[in-house]
């Protein structure tokens, strides 16, 4: 099942995610659906990439103070129930291959247009936190569970543009935000595999073949969140990560519409 071009493609993908702040979960179920694999089991897989990309970079956001889950918790609020339950839907392959190139090609736009960062040093919020982050939370919460992802690539233009902190705590609290998420939906992908004894034998045995993932995204996250933007600019990286990323999601979108017209 997992392939060289794969694991190489993956550790990639931890490099560059970490060295903006963020998981690469959207990429990681768009590789595994070009790869053919079973795509009931690709949002577990790619949940728990994210996890094991988002906890170093957490630790250290923690350790150096920048993490106040007080103040990220109107986002949380609703954003890991949400996570949770939409990791238990169960959806059709042409489904789940459509939300996620749309996905892709949002997350590609946002990358591109450099998260529209706001001047953050800003005193005062424009809007009520909690009035921005229950909605936007509930909504990239419910859309992370049901494809996979940890939502921080959507998270962190709202912070931006409601002058929520600096860049530097905005990063933190995205990592905070996927892990969360991730954690969440990958509970409830879990729970959806666990319905039958057969399916949750079937999808043990094959989260443990993907065990050659597991490492390099590790290698990969831990690499990246060390180099940062120390060695490159920030920008570069993103432009080219969001060049990766709309180029996928082109491949997702034109094979969703083929799945769709063969209907």
């Amino acid at each position: 099942m997992i392939s060289a071009l794969l694991t190489l493609a993956f550790f990639i993908t931890a490099l560059a995610y970490s060295m903006v702040g963020f998981g690469g979960g959207s990429t990681y179920n768009a590789l595994l659906v070009l790869a053919d694999v079973d795509y009931r089991l690709i949002p577990a897989i790619a949940l728990i990439c994210n996890i094991l990309v988002v906890s170093g970079g957490v630790y250290w956001f923690w350790r150096e103070g920048h993490i106040n889950l007080r103040k990220i918790l109107p986002f949380l609020a609703l954003s890991v129930p949400m996570a949770w339950l939409g990791g238990r839907i169960p959806v059709s392959q042409q489904w789940f291959v459509g939300l996620l190139g749309f996905t892709l090609l949002l997350t590609g736009v946002q990358m591109l247009a450099g998260g529209s960062r706001v001047n953050s040093n800003h005193r005062h919020r424009l809007v009520n936190p909690w009035l921005v982050g229950l909605p936007s939370g509930a909504a990239i919460g419910l859309l992370s569970g049901i494809v996979g992802i940890g939502g921080g690539i959507f998270l962190s233009p709202v912070l931006h543009l409601t002058r929520w902190a600096g860049a530097y705590k905005i990063a933190a609290a995205s990592s905070a935000f996927i892990l969360l998420n991730s954690m969440a939906g990958l509970s409830g992908q879990l729970m959806k595999q666990a319905a039958s004894e057969p399916a949750q034998q079937w999808a043990g045995e094959q989260l443990i073949n993907a065990w050659p993932l597991f490492l390099v995204v590790v290698a990969g996250g831990q690499i990246g969140s060390r180099l940062g933007s120390k060695h490159l600019p920030e920008r570069w990286v993103k432009g080219l990560t969001a060049i990766l990323v709309l180029y996928v999601a082109t491949r997702l979108l034109l094979k969703w519409y083929g799945m769709t017209i063969g209907l």
